[in-house]
């Protein structure tokens, strides 16, 4: 019976696969066909401004260092909330479990920030 079961739900979860990716697909498809080809709905939007090199050039480093210190601190944000939940149940332990996993992440940004990677020249 659990067989059955299981097989049922797999085949549910196939099908609705199925019609939404086709019923994307036709609706895409009808947005495609309405839609007047002009110029300013094809080009490019993301920025506000025309594309003035390749894409393909080299970026500057300090925009991946600038996106790694977004991830560490996002990612710090994300354990506070589970530890401010559950400071109840794990009292002084998890209070210095805490405070020396916030030593060890303002140590990491003071390294970034003595390297100089924070300074925009």
């Amino acid at each position: 019976m659990i067989l059955f079961t299981d097989l049922l739900v797999t085949l549910i979860f196939i099908g609705i696969c199925f019609v939404a990716l086709g019923l994307g697909y036709y609706v895409g498809n009808i947005a495609m066909d309405n839609r007047e080809n002009s110029y300013e709905k094809i080009s490019s939007y993301e920025c506000g401004f025309e594309a003035f090199s390749d894409a393909r050039e080299p970026f500057d480093i300090k925009f991946y260092l600038i996106a790694i210190l977004f991830i560490i601190f996002d990612v710090e944000v994300l354990f506070f909330f589970p530890f401010v939940c559950s400071i109840n149940i794990i009292f002084i332990e998890g209070f210095y479990t805490m405070i020396l996993f916030m030593i060890i992440l303002m140590i990491g940004f003071a390294y970034e920030w003595r390297k100089n990677c924070m300074d925009w020249e």
